[in-house]
């Protein structure tokens, strides 16, 4: 499944990429995203983001550790062991405890854990978006 809001706000200049398996959870980020102005592309199974974020070109990539195929982590190491992408701010996040153990491997910008409040969510996407 891939969603996609590409409405261009005041507020849009950044776009997020998001790798989710869960409906319910996906529906609540559309809800919240459109709310702050962020477009975004939201893919519920991806075994290589590369391909996905040569063609969109996110400025922040969000990531649920566990997925049906692969795990985010191991979607943030592609993105941070190559040139191009390893700068895209990645935010994983996991209601697994081991999850946050192997995040050191993985290179990503910030882990929270499940649950996790929307609003603190939003804080800590724009506290990795590159200013305007």
């Amino acid at each position: 499944m891939l969603v996609i809001n590409d409405k261009r706000t005041k507020t849009s200049a950044y776009k997020i990429l998001v790798v989710e398996n869960d409906q319910s959870l996906i529906d609540i980020l559309e809800e919240v995203f459109e709310e702050e102005g962020y477009r975004y592309t939201i893919f519920n199974d991806v075994l290589d983001i590369l391909p996905l974020v040569d063609e969109y070109q996110p400025d922040l990539v969000l990531l649920d550790f566990v997925l049906p195929r692969i795990n985010g982590g191991e979607l943030c190491s592609q993105l941070k062991s190559v040139s191009g992408t390893q700068d895209i701010p990645v935010i994983i996040y996991s209601a697994a405890p081991k999850a946050f153990l192997s995040l050191g491997d993985y290179g990503c910008d910030l882990f929270i854990p499940k649950p996790f409040d929307l609003d603190e969510l939003v804080q800590k996407i724009n506290s990795l978006l590159p200013t305007v």
